[in-house]
């Protein structure tokens, strides 16, 4: 890449990042960036077009079960589409989907949906039980408060750590399907197991409530 090539991509990475502030205007350019990492955004946003046609143009899904993916942190989404190319996520369309691109192309996209204003909910599902857990856990139970790793509101806590993602304002039906499958051990991509390990502490109510709660965050 040249000079010139350079200095326009820097440009347009830059106005990116602008605009995805202005819509979003709690966060500051340097706050999305580190969200955003190492990848282009601008190319993301054409190499997803079609993990658009699911996702969303911007990462806000129109399915409950099809995440959104707006805001979310780069490293995550580059992780999760990673595990599914590995096999240690399984899904029948992601699966199939991530053989499609290669790392690059992985770490453009995920920057994308990263440089978009995060998700948020409709500030409805404002549940005690569900609160207590998100905020405090429950020690005896050996479940430790979700605000601890996914951060106040559930808007994510370490941009730079792939463990974390954002859940905050994310659809009902897919957190609850992944708790579920946490749970079952259908699915079993976290650190040390760790998801697997709160969810089967978890019990259908709870899991109804904290859904329910986090959805609206």
């Amino acid at each position: 890449m040249n000079r010139i090539q350079n200095n326009i991509v820097v440009y347009l990475v830059t106005v990116t990042l602008l605009t995805a502030t202005a819509a979003f205007a709690a966060e500051s350019p340097d706050v999305i960036k580190q969200r955003i990492g190492t990848g282009n955004p601008v190319a993301g946003k054409t190499r997803s077009e079609l993990c658009q046609g699911c996702h969303g143009e911007v990462g806000l899904s129109l399915e409950d079960l099809i995440p959104n993916l707006a805001g979310q942190y780069a490293n995550y989404i580059a992780k999760q589409l990673r595990n599914f190319q590995t096999g240690s996520r399984t899904h029948q369309i992601m699966s199939a989907m991530a053989t499609t691109i290669n790392d690059a192309q992985l770490i453009d996209i995920a920057a994308y949906f990263a440089s978009q204003p995060k998700m948020h909910g409709n500030g409805k599902g404002d549940n005690a039980v569900a609160k207590n857990l998100f905020l405090k856990g429950d020690a005896k139970r050996g479940i430790p408060p979700c605000m601890s790793c996914h951060g106040e509101n559930g808007k994510g806590k370490a941009p730079n750590i792939a463990t974390y993602p954002v859940i905050g304002g994310q659809h009902k039906s897919y957190l609850r399907a992944q708790l579920t499958h946490w749970r079952s051990g259908e699915r079993s991509n976290s650190p040390d197991g760790v998801m697997n390990k709160v969810a089967k502490s978890l019990t259908d109510p709870e899991i109804e409530a904290l859904t329910d709660y986090l959805s609206g965050l």
